[in-house]
């Protein structure tokens, strides 16, 4: 099963790290206040960034590891060309 690394832009200007293997389906949770305790006090406002083709360790691995990184850091990586979400169309 191919897992999915992603961070939304919340409504107040944080940026919030996860992972699932259905990315609309966990948006939509987001979005409806269903999911993760973080978005009961702000909105998803979009997607920013994503990696694909993970297993469910290495999608740990890798949210764990963007957790940590300063916000400097996740926006440099969020900037960075090897990631393009342009092709993708969420709900």
């Amino acid at each position: 099963m191919d897992w999915y690394v992603y961070v939304i832009l919340c409504s107040d200007g944080s940026l919030y790290t996860g992972i699932t293997t259905d990315l609309s389906r966990r948006y939509r949770q987001h979005a409806g206040q269903k999911g993760a305790k973080y978005f009961r006090g702000r909105q998803p406002e979009q997607l920013v960034y994503l990696e694909k083709n993970h297993d469910r360790r290495s999608a740990g691995q890798r949210e764990a590891a963007i957790k940590k990184l300063s916000r400097q850091q996740k926006w440099q990586l969020i900037g960075s060309p090897d990631h393009s979400l342009q092709a993708l169309v969420l709900p």
